[in-house]
């Protein structure tokens, strides 16, 4: 038993020692060996002969399935007006079969709505090769269920090993360095080291998610005493953007593991938390973060305005608080590419230890961030409006959907507002037309 346990130690030891040789270090120090490069140029010559060998083992009726992506969903939709809809049916006048147009909307909102599908993991137009996302095919051909045998092993029996290990060494730096520099003094040293502290284990972190991570437009990058707003999808898009600089994170207080380290960088760094259910907290909020801004030697503040994680195929409703604070905005698209592995985290479905699970079982984490020109309020502009444009530019750019509606649907109830918006929207179209004018005179000589 001895000599098994040495032989364990030894082993253990030397896995360590490559582990930290190899990619602790040099991630630390932001350099690349070039072994993450050619895991991925590997990585994307076998999905795209898995791709080929699906195309060739599925019916001829297939292909074509496979070749129209799943996001543009089994309805579908004609993007014009209530009132272009309806007067294309007869004339201005209120008749009828105006109510066939809300049983249609209804209709396909029972059976595709655009809202809660943002809440659900991104169909993928091919397989890529893990269990959880091969929901069409079951058995095409001998060797590409070899291929996904070896994957198999590789991802459980070795890359899951190597990313807890370097999970486990970024987190606990991550808390022991933020836990140190945060009984220094406020001073240029301490802020310095805090940085520092940041940014090397985000690298770390980046390295346990097999990241490949492309940036653009640099010089848009966010400065300080500034805000920086980004759409979510996953807690991990924090780590993405300090892999590129270090940021104030302004967020809801978590429990567990997610908690552990809010706490402890929370010292270091002036990071905001807060509870989302309490309103004197909201207030004093907004007033800390306005004290942040005005201080232009303070990190810029990192915002995700949809608080919640969706999943990133569009962008919904920005909340209002993060642009009424003043100061300027320098927006962030990120969009990840799903063939590699699901970042979207269902919060309502995992808890953050069994999404990171998935997470460090699948290929890499591929994805692009764009830092886009800095954004200022207009003059005569709402906050409202100044975050519709903002959300406006992140869809753009990363490609995303925009949707008007509020992520927190992903646990409340569709608030009865919304549905007087377009009883008032219909409601005005007749009274513009006469409709109800010549209603009410009809009723009256009857």
């Amino acid at each position: 038993m001895e000599d098994v346990g040495s032989l364990a130690a030894r082993v253990a030891a030397v896995w360590l020692a490559l582990v930290l040789a190899l990619i602790v270090v040099p991630s630390a120090l932001g350099v690349s060996l070039g072994i993450s490069e050619a895991y991925m140029r590997l990585l994307v010559r076998t999905l795209e002969w898995a791709t080929i060998r699906i195309e060739k083992g599925v019916k001829k009726a297939q292909p074509q399935m496979l070749k129209t992506p799943v996001a543009n969903g089994i309805i579908e939709r004609d993007e014009t007006t209530m009132e272009k809809e309806i007067a294309g049916l007869h004339r201005v006048d209120f008749e009828f079969s105006d109510i066939f147009y809300f049983c249609r909307k209804g209709f396909e909102a029972i059976v595709e709505d655009e809202v809660t599908q943002r809440f659900s993991s991104e169909e993928l137009v091919s397989w890529n090769l893990l269990t959880r996302t091969n929901v069409n095919f079951h058995y095409i051909s001998l060797r590409l269920t070899i291929v996904w045998v070896i994957g198999v092993v590789v991802r459980y029996c070795f890359l899951l090993p190597l990313r807890f290990t370097l999970a486990a060494i970024g987190i606990t730096s991550m808390i022991v360095g933020t836990t140190m520099v945060g009984q220094l003094p406020n001073s240029n040293v301490k802020s310095y080291l805090s940085e520092l502290v940041h940014l090397t284990c985000s690298r770390i972190l980046v390295r346990a998610l097999s990241g490949t991570i492309h940036y653009h437009n640099k010089e848009n990058k966010p400065q300080k005493g500034g805000i920086c707003v980004a759409n979510h999808t996953s807690p991990i898009d924090a780590i993405i953007l300090t892999n590129d600089g270090c940021y104030a994170m302004v967020g809801q207080v978590h429990g567990g593991l997610m908690g552990v380290i809010q706490r402890a960088t929370v010292k270091a760094c002036p990071h905001v938390w807060f509870e989302r259910s309490e309103v004197k907290d909201r207030h004093l909020v907004t007033k800390r973060l306005r004290e942040h801004v005005a201080d232009k030697s303070k990190l810029p503040i990192l915002i995700f305005p949809e608080g919640t994680c969706i999943n990133n195929t569009s962008v919904m409703m920005f909340k209002k608080g993060s642009f009424e604070i003043g100061g300027t905005i320098y927006p962030v698209a990120i969009k990840y590419d799903p063939q590699f592995g699901d970042a979207f985290w269902n919060s309502s479905k995992y808890n953050i230890v069994s999404y990171l699970l998935r997470i460090m079982t699948s290929w890499a984490i591929v994805c692009n961030v764009w830092y886009m020109p800095p954004m200022v309020r207009k003059e005569g502009e709402d906050a409202v409006q100044f975050a519709n444009r903002v959300r406006s530019a992140i869809a753009r750019q990363g490609g995303l959907t925009e949707l008007p509606w509020d992520g927190g649907l992903k646990r409340a109830k569709v608030k009865d507002t919304f549905k007087e918006e377009q009883q008032k929207n219909y409601s005005k179209m007749l009274v513009r037309n006469g409709s109800i004018g010549n209603l009410s005179t009809g009723t009256e000589s009857d």
